[in-house]
């Protein structure tokens, strides 16, 4: 077997794409439970996990390298419940419907441009291959 680097931003790209559609869900849950009492919003952590997996590799300046030594299998995305001691409505509910929807298109858009950069990079391959 050939011992290959080639799809080391790929998948990571792929994570990072996974994330962004499970934000979209979480969004999506949020939209959909606005007026529901004591609804507490969900939101997911991954570019701190991203993040921190970079940080572990930070001996080498390359970014290749630090990219490289990332164990995608460990870089999983996280849902949890953001300010859940917070609501400033009497219901308990602490989504605000305004911001949500202003997440939602900022989200789309990263997922568009995470979509866009795996197409790149795969373009990228099959030159190589040419």
């Amino acid at each position: 077997m050939i011992n290959t680097n080639a799809f080391d931003y790929i998948n990571v790209l792929d994570k990072a794409a996974d994330a962004s559609w499970l934000r979209n869900e979480a969004i999506s849950n949020n939209i959909a439970n606005a007026t529901t009492p004591g609804y507490v919003r969900q939101d997911v952590a991954f570019e701190s996990e991203l993040k921190k997996a970079l940080g572990r590799s930070s001996n080498t300046s390359n970014m290749d390298q630090r990219v490289a030594s990332i164990k995608t299998s460990q870089l999983q995305a996280k849902t949890y419940s953001d300010m859940e001691g917070f609501a400033y409505r009497l219901d308990g509910n602490n989504v605000d419907i305004e911001t949500e929807n202003v997440m939602l298109a900022e989200n789309q858009l990263k997922y568009q441009g995470l979509l866009n950069s795996i197409t790149q990079e795969f373009t990228n391959l099959k030159m190589v291959m040419k």
